[in-house]
């Protein structure tokens, strides 16, 4: 066979192969389901979505683009969730918003933490830690309720410059005992004179919190004295079977 025919029949059927290829519809099209897809347009035709796309394959909904903060990602997540027709998700959208220092982000986070859910009558039985690494910020420590850990998830999911929430908090049990123990520890530590200056401070410097009739307190006090004091306070409780003090003085605590 010659040279010319061989590369004649060699283009050929490139060609052909270009046609098939042109004609068979793309794996995409092929998995694409338009219901799904119709019901997730929908779940995402809201304002805050304008910058994310998601395509369904197989069931299976794929979610990009960029939203302002955390909890806008999480909201997309979960509305596409709910939806009967989606059998998972891939959530790769991006936090866009202002990049904040992580000291910064951290000061202001646990500076709105420390007053939320002021009025409520549990401030001072939340006791929350804080910890911020390249905007993604872990919270841990021990809320009083459910409805306290979810108030300090959102007010962070919501701070623009979090690009992602890690959630460590532990929810005290349900305990009539503690409950009375939590009551009598706040009034004989909050009651005292010595310490009742730090009641005036709606977010209660002193957090005092109460698992199975174990209490720790923590928080920032003026002096040794008052750490010692909120001590013996603490301990002077009936029904109370170990104190953990770890509240930390003033000008020991420094930028902490």
């Amino acid at each position: 066979m010659s040279t010319t025919k061989t590369i004649s029949r060699l283009a050929f059927a490139a060609v052909m192969a270009a046609g098939l290829m042109a004609a068979r519809p793309s794996l995409a099209q092929v998995n694409a389901d338009p219901v799904v897809q119709a019901d997730v347009n929908k779940a995402l035709d809201k304002k805050q979505f304008a910058n994310v796309k998601g395509v369904a394959h197989n069931g299976i909904v794929t979610l990009t683009g960029t939203v302002d903060v955390y909890a806008q990602k999480e909201d997309a997540d979960k509305r596409i969730h709910h939806l009967k027709t989606v059998a998972s998700v891939q959530n790769m959208i991006q936090v866009g918003g202002p990049q904040v220092e992580d000291a910064t982000l951290r000061n202001k986070l646990a500076e709105k933490i420390s007053y939320d859910r002021v009025g409520y009558g549990t401030t001072a039985f939340n006791s929350f830690t804080i910890g911020v690494q390249d905007g993604v910020v872990t919270l841990g420590g021990t809320a009083y309720g459910p409805v306290d850990k979810d108030s300090a998830i959102s007010l962070v999911a919501n701070y623009p410059g979090v690009k992602d929430v890690v959630d460590n908090i532990e929810v005290a049990p349900l305990s009539p005992n503690d409950d009375r123990i939590r009551i009598a520890e706040a009034r004989s530590i909050y009651g005292f004179p010595t310490l009742n200056r730090y009641a005036i401070d709606p977010a209660k410097p002193i957090r005092i919190t109460v698992v199975n009739g174990n209490v720790t307190l923590n928080g920032v006090v003026d002096s040794k004295m008052d750490r010692d004091t909120a001590n013996i306070r603490a301990n002077a409780v009936p029904g109370v079977f170990k104190v953990t003090n770890n509240l930390q003085v003033a000008s020991a605590a420094g930028g902490n």
